[in-house]
């Protein structure tokens, strides 16, 4: 019933947050649904923030609202024209990136996320596009190169999925 669901709500949001100020950044993500849905996910797993970059779309495209479902209301975002700017910028304030993509250079995200919860830098999620990855001047400029382990044949998920679960893991942990 909605009374049940609106109390298992509650239950959920009454959970430890241990990690605060969760970032995301996209960069050139061409999917509106992707964007959209990534707003979703980072609404409900409480992102403080999302950078969009090169030529990922902003909320300001009417038909970016079609996923996000309003999300894009309620989490800030900035739009920048250039990943590196952007991603050099936030390391200069004190921001952690963590590029999350494969590769022989990752880690697992799961060993990853066991995080000191005195830190309170930010750890910024750096996505890159879907077919590509992360630029590799943004790269160099993360602190650590993460990946979700794949079981699967396939070796990588959709950008808007393992966003949500990168980004759930770094909330509540395992």
């Amino acid at each position: 019933t909605r009374k049940e669901s609106s109390a298992a709500s509650d239950v959920y949001k009454r959970q430890p947050q241990p990690r605060a100020n969760i970032h995301v950044l996209l960069d050139n993500i061409r999917s509106l649904r992707n964007v959209g849905s990534v707003f979703r996910s980072a609404d409900g797993a409480g992102v403080d923030h999302i950078h969009l970059c090169g030529f990922t779309p902003t909320p300001d495209h009417p038909k970016l609202a079609k996923t996000s479902l309003g999300a894009e209301e309620s989490v800030a975002w900035t739009r920048y024209p250039d990943a590196t700017t952007a991603a050099a910028n936030l390391v200069e304030d004190g921001a952690r990136l963590w590029a999350v993509e494969g590769g022989s250079a990752a880690t697992s995200l799961f060993d990853a996320a066991n995080l000191d919860d005195r830190d309170s830098s930010p750890i910024v999620l750096v996505f890159g596009h879907e077919v590509s990855g992360v630029d590799p001047r943004v790269a160099k400029l993360c602190e650590r190169v993460v990946c979700l382990p794949m079981m699967g044949v396939k070796t990588s998920l959709n950008v808007s999925v393992a966003m949500g679960i990168a980004a759930y893991l770094l909330r509540f942990g395992r």
